[in-house]
């Protein structure tokens, strides 16, 4: 299997994986971000998750951006739009595909 493969189903498993776990919450709940914002902050294990995943986002922009324009990476800010939306458990396979298919054109 060719690791862009590899990286095109580690972004279906980056999006997947995590909605399933979050999709019941919000079919109960909704958009209701105080409770959001709430349970996240509800245990010193929830915040340390959410606070790790957070900097990993900061950290992978900031590594995008430097990256995709040395490498001449198109498409770079569907990165961005990915890991707002789901995280970056789509966002960094999602990049890393998009620079192994930049190196082939």
């Amino acid at each position: 299997m060719k690791i862009k493969n590899v990286y095109l189903l580690l972004c279906f498993l980056g999006t997947i994986i995590p909605y399933a776990s979050f999709s019941p919450w919000l079919i109960t709940n909704g958009l209701n971000l105080p409770l959001l914002v709430n349970q996240i902050s509800s245990s010193a294990v929830a915040s340390f998750g959410w606070l790790d995943v957070l900097l990993s986002a900061a950290a992978l922009f900031v590594m995008i951006y430097t990256d995709s324009h040395k490498r001449k990476v198109q498409y770079w800010w569907l990165i961005i739009i990915g890991t707002i939306t789901v995280g970056v458990s789509l966002g960094l396979p999602l990049y890393l595909y998009l620079r192994e298919i930049s190196k082939t054109e």
